[in-house]
Formats: C-alpha cells, sequence, structure tokens
C-alpha cells in the first residue's frame, strides 16, 4: 500500500504543476486512492464528513478572525507610523532604511500575520523611500521581499495555525515559541544589509540625521499599534481570553481604530469583509482537501513506514532532520507555504516525533523553511509581490537582491537546532 501512497502523491503533484487548485487536487485523489484501498462506500463517507468537520471546526475560526485583523489594521494606515518610527531610530546604520524597513515588516507582521500583505504594504512605504535616497534596487527590492516573510515566523501567523491544527499542537505555545526566534531573525537580517552596505558602501548612501527629540517623539504614531499588540497578546498568554476569543478581540479592537483613525467608511468595511471571505474560503478549501489526502495517507500507513524506517536508521538524528530541511527548501521553490503544510505535515511529523524532536520547536523549524520559498524563484511569492508594486524592477533583480537573505534564514535555523530553548523557553513560562 505504500507504492500506492507514493503514485497518488505523483498524481496529485502532477495536477497542480498542470494548474488545478491545490486543495481540489489533494480531495481528488484522496478520494479516489481512498476508494481503491477500501472500497467507494468508505471513500463517500470521508468526502461526506471531511467538509462539514473543517468547516465546523471551532479551532478554525481563529484563522477569519486575525485575517480581519490584519485586514482591519492594514486599513487603519498604522504601516506609514511604524516604519517612520523604525526609519527615525535605525536611520545611523549603514543601510538604515532597508534595516528600518525589515523592523517595520517585523512590526507589521506582529499584528497582520500575513506575509503579501506585509510585503505589499511595505513595499508600498518603503520603495519609494529607499529610491529617493538612491538605494539600489536590488537591495531595497530584496529587504522588503523577506521582511515581509517575516510575518510567517512573528505571531499571529496563519502558516503556524495550520501547522498547529494538522499537528495538534497547541496555537498558542506555536505563537509563544515564535516570539524570540523572529526576533533573532530579524536582528540577522539587519546586520546582513550593515555587511552588504560595508562591503559595497555604494548600495546605500548615508542617512539623514535625526536628533533624539525627533526620535522620541515619533515613538506616538505605535500607540495604535501598541494597544492592538498588548491588547491581543496580553489576553491570549496571560489565559484571560482563549486564542478564539483574543482573535474575536483582535479583530473588533482593530476595527474600532480603524474608526478612531478616520479610516473606516462602508467601503473600506465591505473590502475588509471582502477579502477575509476570500482569503478564509481558500484557506479553508485546502485544509478540507488536506484532511481527506490525510485519511489516504493513513490507510496506506505510508508515514508510519517512513517513521519506522528512520527510527532503525544508524545515522545522527541531526543528519535526517537536515535531509528534512533540504526537501522543504526544495518544495518552497515550487508551492507556498500553507499547502506545503498540509501536503507534509502529515508525512513528516510522525519522522519528527520519532527521531525525538519536539513537535513545537518543529513548528518554528518549519516555518523558518517556509520563508526561503518566499524569495526563492520560481514561486518566491513575495518577490513576484515587489514585482507588482516596482514595475521598473526587473523581476531577476529581486530575486538577486533577495539571494543574500538566505544565509541569515539558514543560519537562524543553525541557531536554535543548537539552542531549541529559545523556541520553547517562551512558552513554557506562559503555559507551564
Amino acid at each position: 500500500m505504500t507504492q500506492t501512497a507514493v503514485i497518488g502523491i505523483a498524481i496529485m503533484l502532477t495536477l497542480i504543476f498542470l494548474g488545478m487548485n491545490i486543495g481540489l487536487s489533494m480531495a481528488l485523489v484522496g478520494f479516489v486512492g481512498y476508494w481503491y484501498v477500501i472500497n467507494f462506500r468508505a471513500a463517500l463517507g470521508v468526502l461526506q464528513t471531511a467538509p462539514a468537520t473543517q468547516a465546523g471546526a471551532y479551532a478554525l475560526t481563529v484563522i477569519p478572525l486575525f485575517i480581519m485583523m490584519g485586514n482591519f489594521a492594514f486599513a487603519s494606515g498604522m504601516s506609514k507610523g511604524l516604519y517612520s518610527t523604525a526609519n527615525k531610530w535605525l536611520n545611523r546604520l549603514p543601510g538604515g532604511l532597508a534595516c528600518a524597513t525589515m523592523v517595520a515588516c517585523a512590526g507589521f507582521g506582529a499584528i497582520c500575520g500575513s506575509t503579501a500583505a506585509t510585503t505589499a504594504t511595505m513595499g508600498t512605504v518603503a520603495i519609494p523611500e529607499m529610491r529617493k535616497y538612491g538605494y539600489n534596487d536590488a537591495l531595497s527590492t530584496g529587504a522588503v521581499s523577506i521582511g515581509g516573510s517575516l510575518g510567517i515566523i512573528i505571531p499571529p501567523s496563519a502558516p503556524m495555525i495550520v501547522y498547529g491544527i494538522m499537528a495538534e499542537q497547541s496555537i498558542g505555545r506555536l505563537f509563544a515559541a515564535g516570539i524570540v526566534p523572529g526576533i533573532l531573525l530579524t536582528v540577522l537580517l539587519c546586520t546582513t544589509v550593515v555587511i552588504q552596505v560595508k562591503l559595497k558602501p555604494s548600495l546605500a548612501p548615508a542617512g539623514e540625521r535625526f536628533t533624539w527629540r525627533e526620535r522620541f517623539v515619533v515613538l506616538k504614531d505605535l500607540f495604535w499599534m501598541f494597544v492592538l499588540f498588548a491588547g491581543v497578546f496580553y489576553s491570549m498568554f496571560s489565559g484571560i481570553f482563549t486564542i478564539n476569543e483574543a482573535a474575536a478581540g483582535g479583530a473588533f479592537l482593530a476595527m474600532i481604530i480603524t474608526f478612531l483613525t478616520g479610516n473606516l467608511n462602508f467601503k473600506t468595511f465591505m473590502a475588509v469583509m471582502k477579502d477575509t471571505v476570500k482569503t478564509s474560503a481558500m484557506t479553508y478549501l485546502l485544509l478540507i482537501g488536506a484532511v481527506i489526502f490525510g485519511n489516504f495517507l493513513a490507510i496506506t500507513r505510508l508515514p508510519m513506514t517512513m517513521a519506522n524506517t528512520v527510527a532503525t536508521m544508524q545515522v545522527s538524528r541531526y543528519l535526517i532532520f537536515a535531509c528534512i530541511v533540504l526537501i522543504y527548501a526544495i518544495l518552497g521553490c515550487l508551492m507556498d507555504a500553507l499547502p506545503m503544510i498540509m501536503l507534509t505535515v502529515p508525512i513528516f511529523l510522525p519522522v519528527v516525533l520519532e527521531l525525538g524532536f519536539n513537535p513545537i520547536w518543529f513548528g518554528v523549524m518549519l516555518i523558518f523553511v517556509m520563508q526561503l520559498g518566499l524569495i526563492t524563484p520560481p514561486v518566491g511569492l513575495n518577490c513576484y509581490v515587489i514585482s507588482g508594486i516596482a514595475k521598473d524592477v526587473p523581476l531577476q533583480t529581486i530575486f538577486r537582491g533577495s539571494a543574500p537573505f538566505i544565509v541569515p534564514v539558514l543560519l537562524a535555523i543553525a541557531i536554535c537546532t543548537a539552542f531549541p530553548t529559545l523556541t520553547t523557553w517562551l512558552p513554557t513560562i506562559f503555559y507551564g
């Protein structure tokens, strides 16, 4: 039956590359495979129960709520104040505007959770500003591309939510686990910019000077972002609210902030609702397809066979983990983060658990590797988003500008592998 699972995976990947919707291709192959291995009635039973089970799952309500919160945060205009503040505080660094862009991306990712939204928002604000000061196009577009990917490591993060559901892990623990690695990666990315500009000063001219008074005055622009961030995360990690209740409160609070900043009208409200429904529907379709396909894999026992095979291998578990990272890095060049989680977690999680790794730690490592897929061809979603903003910059220039940032991502993976407590420390403090 393992051979049947391999054939099914090959057929599904073929359908995806031919242009079929990923969720539908997973559901189709899962249904037909279940039919082939068991019988038609059993396959029909899975097809009947999976959509209702997923659509009606209380845990999944957190997805549209956090998406709505991010959309309202975007509409409120918080990103401009965040970028302005980061710029004034980091402008003395070599490549200070690029560093400010990535710090601003990290901050906006903490209230948005969408890589595409973070990249588009900060790209619209930061790229014209960096061009005005004579920044190299490759550096400026590359900085925004990798900066936008911080939205999936710093909570709230849609891929983290999906991983938590697929791996049956606490979403709150995953959110807490992503904070320190996210800060670490942000520092490594800024360091990479500084090194690049030190080695080649023509990439970025010296920035504008600001007084300490100007730096402290601009902090007021972070007020609403701080209110939203503190409200959601304090209520979530203190135990006052559950994850779902914190997401609902965050969405409502973001709407109120949008109103108080004068950016809420009927057109904006409808645009936020439309985008929330569209993104949520896409995510739910992927989840439903992944569940049907996961049931097919389970009856073929492919995940268990792989786990047992790995357990008997006489090699270091870190070597096996490195192979898994390489597989994810290759897959990340070919598909987006959410479908990759749904396709691979049922296969690789049993292997990771058999090796004795912490599933929360593995979830963070998985998100790290997915960041590489957002800036590497041929998919490189963030690079395509930037290409749509900076239309006169060739796509190959954007990919070339993103390439140096692969190194700090790999370094972050290595550091968190060598010191796993960086990911498990906060979850232990918050949840015991």
